[in-house]
């Protein structure tokens, strides 16, 4: 394909020559002011110059980037199109089941099938579909593979049809590592050479945390897959220029404190400050000590701390870290000449202007923990004891006459977002010690568990059930790592055990990972923990933990313990980890395996010894903790530039298992009717060339009336599906045992379960019913409005022809950029979401959804305007948009059970024109295809 030629109204256009080669660049010393622009913005700026159309990429948005204001609010819209679009296989997987829906929509237009393909990189790496079913055990990666290839045989055929049936669409196959280190460690370019340009390497990708690669000084960020799909197709990203928050680092981190304690400390700071919609770039002297992975594990929480991407600049540590995972050197000489050449390579000597201005002395971060239920509450670990006590008051009923509850009670969170609070029948109430009985104000609760395995042993609130070395954020780190293992080892030789109740596992984000542990010589030490290779994958992260041991999960179960997950990944949220588990914590890989060791997070790690050793001796933490110079040693020792170079010679092949499944071919795809993995989804179902007006909402329902913080993980299907639940019955009238119901994850590409999965999370609080958590509503169209699942009563309101609304507090839609929240809340018939305020990428995807996002006046709640839910609503002024016109407000009457009413102008959040363009077309698909059969 031959890239458009930009009007290239600044004169910008140019040669650079490296080597022999020679590209056409587009200059960005051509724009007044782009000198003292940050890095980011620069990036910006470069994509606006090379795609300027003169109609939706003009000379004005190049200008008003070269005018940046730091101090104004963001107003003007640009247009940014991205190098290449990253994708996992959860959120990857319904991105391929549209584009082969839409191949067969456009034909019935009057188009050509082969029109839909991808016009940029696509690549999707399989990695979100491993369940730790097996732990402990030497052939424990072994066995979860053929677990994993016998529950997704359906959607891996899919996807090697996709791989075949598109051009520039390339499957990164099971077993093979995480997407976002793999990203860094192969996939991203640093510079990009397509079509005789040299560009900035940008992406988007289908998961949040694809700001991981901000780390590489690669501009890119989360967004919903039907986003990633329309970019895939040549449609740029709309997107208001952002402020930018430069963030200083200084000093060196001290002994004892990790890469997780930076992030970790960071993330409190960025979520304090207030980052959601900016960009955040990492500037000054301390830049250059920074390891670049390190600079990975902090861009990987971008979404933890709210930022659109967080970002450190080239330099010289970039091309260290691209030559050791072996990058050719042309492409080494490419990032070094283009960046140096476009003002791109970091000087530490000059500061670009920022929006807002934080510093932190990395020398200053202490070892560090968050939880019990956000990434954003963190924790010193020398009080995470009493945090840990604190806490679990929230989760268990205790008063010292049996009758009230703890004033921390239930009443102290965001109702949407509170923890469970247990209620227990007489006689079997969970024992509070008081400082009268010479205790410590414990909240205990003893059970006595057998284990054929592991014999007889105690579990109480606050056992550690799960102690995870996982996810993205972490496993990228060979400091964190290596640690994790060398502490292993010192366990190991001071004659320490893991406690038996603890379920270990190590899931590396990539095979590298491996390669070192054994050249280190390490593994045999972690083995002797338990923990052994279970995977390559994000699994304890995203909710694979997998089932704990039957009769650990009967305990917890017939006692309502609060037990307590440990794993090293960015997501801690309520009901993700495990539906056993209530109370979830962030730790660095070597702290994981200090709680394995501890049991519980009752535990002061200062005081309380983690066993004795042979001679009877107590071991503290210290005492077995290695030294931040074995660690760098056993680095520079382990790791080699032929471990990246072998692992992904040739990393699209896949194994045998991949490479013999039967792939189904041709233009279009077969749809199996009895599939319950992959449908064909109904967007396109008789939709014509032209779109249909918009309409105002009139007599509509609340489906959902929600608090504060509600993420998209209590919105999105995710984790197991329950039996009894509106997915459970589904799957079970298609014949599909409890067994083989998988996640709802591996299911993504079948709308059928998803739409019932969606607000089915254990944790949320509809607060249209008392007390109650979970996927339930009022069915307001059923006399007395029972309580009824929310797919229930959504099918009866849509049999009625009523539409929905939801009501929420703030941070509506914060966490993983899941497309299916907005997805399934359109299918579910709603067609506006009434919120206090909204997290940047859910509200762009349900726009993308045709669902109109609005937000109560400011200073008022659903509380103060004195609505309950239980209204009919009429919402006018919408039609503006079918004259062109974005409103800036809309009127709402609810009308009350006694005929009273309540009226407000919402705020309208629709941003930008481009978003405009989504929703009066019914959607970003909807948008992309018309104008394919236009054209």
């Amino acid at each position: 394909m031959t890239a458009p030629a930009s009007k290239d109204s600044f004169g910008a256009r140019d040669t650079l020559r490296v080597g022999d080669s020679s590209y056409e660049v587009f200059r960005l010393d051509a724009v007044d002011g782009a000198q003292r622009l940050p890095y980011s913005l620069k990036i910006l700026l470069e994509n606006l110059l090379r795609t300027e159309d003169g109609v939706n990429i003009t000379a004005e948005h190049v200008r008003a980037l070269g005018n940046w204001d730091p101090t104004a609010e963001p107003d003007t819209e640009i247009q940014f199109t991205p190098g290449r679009v990253i994708m996992q296989d959860f959120t990857g997987v319904p991105c391929v089941v549209d584009l082969a829906t839409m191949r067969e929509a456009v034909v019935e237009l009057g188009g050509q099938a082969s029109a839909v393909n991808p016009l940029a990189p696509a690549e999707l790496v399989i990695d979100h579909s491993v369940v730790i079913d097996v732990f402990g055990k030497p052939d424990a990666f072994e066995r979860n593979v053929e677990f994993e290839y016998g529950r997704n045989k359906e959607r891996y055929q899919f996807l090697r049809w996709g791989q075949n049936a598109f051009d520039e669409f390339k499957v990164v196959p099971p077993g093979t590592g995480i997407v976002h280190q793999v990203n860094i460690e192969h996939l991203a370019r640093g510079v990009m050479a397509r079509n005789g340009q040299a560009y900035p390497d940008t992406c988007v990708g289908t998961d949040s945390h694809t700001t991981m690669v901000n780390g590489l000084g690669v501009l890119g960020w989360g967004v919903g897959g039907i986003e990633a799909e329309a970019a895939m197709l040549g449609q740029p990203v709309s997107m208001l220029i952002p402020k930018v928050v430069g963030f200083k680092l200084t000093g060196d981190i001290p002994p004892g404190a990790t890469a997780t304690d930076v992030v970790l400390t960071i993330t409190e700071m960025l979520r304090k400050h207030g980052v959601v919609g900016k960009f955040v770039e990492f500037y000054g002297s301390g830049v250059a000590s920074v390891p670049l992975a390190n600079r990975a594990t902090i861009g990987n929480m971008s979404p933890e701390f709210g930022s659109t991407a967080a970002i450190f600049p080239i330099d010289e540590e970039t091309l260290r870290y691209l030559k050791l995972t072996g990058r050719p050197q042309d492409q080494l000489d490419l990032v070094e000449s283009y960046a140096k050449e476009q003002g791109l390579w970091h000087d530490p000597n000059h500061e670009p202007e920022y929006s807002e201005y934080l510093e932190l002395d990395l020398s200053t971060v202490v070892p560090s923990i968050a939880g019990p239920k956000r990434p954003q509450d963190r924790i010193a670990i020398s009080e995470s004891k009493s945090s840990f006590r604190g806490s679990l008051r929230d989760y268990v009923q205790v008063s010292s006459d049996d009758t009230a509850l703890d004033e921390a009670g239930e009443e102290s969170f965001p109702a949407s977002d509170s923890p469970a609070v247990t209620h227990h029948d007489e006689g079997d109430k969970p024992k509070l010690f008081s400082a009268a009985d010479g205790s410590d104000g414990r909240v205990s609760n003893p059970v006595k568990v057998t284990s054929e395995e592991k014999g007889e042993f105690e579990l109480d609130h606050g056992a550690v059930v799960i102690a995870s070395i996982t996810s993205c954020t972490n496993t990228s780190n060979p400091s964190v790592m290596l640690g994790a293992a060398l502490l292993a080892r010192n366990a190991v030789d001071k004659g320490l055990q893991t406690k038996p109740w603890v379920k270990t596992s190590m899931a590396p984000g990539s095979q590298v990972v491996t390669d070192y542990y054994e050249k280190a010589g390490l593994w045999p030490y972690l083995e002797k923990l338990g923990y052994h290779l279970v995977g390559y994958g994000c699994t304890t992260c995203i909710g694979n933990s997998g089932p704990l041991p039957t009769e650990i999960s009967q305990a917890v179960q017939d006692n309502d313990l609060s037990v307590v997950s440990v794993l090293s990944g960015n997501r801690n949220f309520e009901g993700r980890i495990n539906p056993d588990v209530k109370m979830n914590y962030l730790a660095s890989p070597p702290l994981v395996i200090a709680y394995a060791l501890a049991g519980s997070m009752d535990f002061d790690f200062a005081n309380d010894p983690l066993g004795h050793d042979t001679a009877g001796e107590p071991v503290y933490l210290n005492d077995i903790w290695p030294s931040p110079q074995e660690i760098q040693s056993t680095i520079d020792s382990a790791i080699t530039q032929e471990m990246f170079t072998n692992d992904y010679s040739d990393v699209f092949a896949g194994d045998q298992r991949w490479r013999e499944l039967p792939t189904p071919e041709g233009e279009t795809f077969e749809w199996d009717q009895e599939s319950t993995y992959v449908r064909k989804p109904p967007y396109f179902e008789g939709m014509g060339a032209e779109p249909e007006p918009v309409t105002d909402i009139s007599g509509a329902r609340v489906l959902a009336l929600l608090g504060d913080s509600v993420t998209t993980d209590h919105i999105s299907p995710a984790g197991a599906i329950k039996p009894d639940s509106p997915a459970g019955q589904y799957l079970r009238e298609h014949g599909i045992e409890r067994k083989d119901f998988n996640s709802y994850g591996s299911r993504r590409g079948n709308h059928e379960v998803m739409i019932r999965g969606t607000f089915a999370n254990i944790r949320l609080r509809n607060l249209l019913l008392d007390d109650v958590q979970g996927g339930y509503t009022r069915d307001f169209t059923q006399p007395g409005a029972p309580q009824a699942f929310i797919y229930d009563a959504a099918q009866n309101y849509a049999a009625e022809n009523t539409p929905l609304v939801v009501l929420a507090g703030k941070e509506y839609g914060s966490g993983s950029s899941r497309d299916w929240a907005a997805k399934g809340t359109a299918l579910l018939g709603v067609r506006a979401v009434i919120a206090e305020s909204f997290e940047r990428i859910h509200r762009s995807n349900l726009i993308g959804m045709g669902v109109v996002p609005l937000q109560f006046p400011a200073g008022s709640t659903a509380r103060s305007l004195g609505l309950d839910g239980t209204e009919h609503y009429d919402i006018n002024g919408i039609t503006a948009f079918n004259n062109g016109e974005i409103p800036s407000t809309v009127k709402v009457t609810a009308t009350k059970e006694d005929g009273s009413t309540v009226e407000f102008d919402a705020d309208v959040r629709i941003d930008t024109p481009g978003e405009a363009d989504y929703y009066r077309n019914g959607g970003i698909l909807q948008y992309v295809l018309r104008n394919m059969v236009n054209s």
